[in-house]
């Protein structure tokens, strides 16, 4: 029994680290393609 526990979590604990890699992944790639763009539309608007 001690076993079965110890193996469900540790699925558990492989789980939210998946979920938390997704999440930090997403945001990273959010802030390297958002940043530029931002500021690449706020020289634009400077210029019109």
């Amino acid at each position: 029994m001690a076993r079965f526990i110890d193996d469900l979590a540790g699925a558990i604990y492989d789980f939210f680290k998946f979920i938390l890699s997704c999440i930090s992944y997403l945001l990273a790639g959010m802030l390297l393609v958002g940043i530029p763009l931002y500021l690449i539309v706020f020289v634009f608007k400077m210029f019109h």
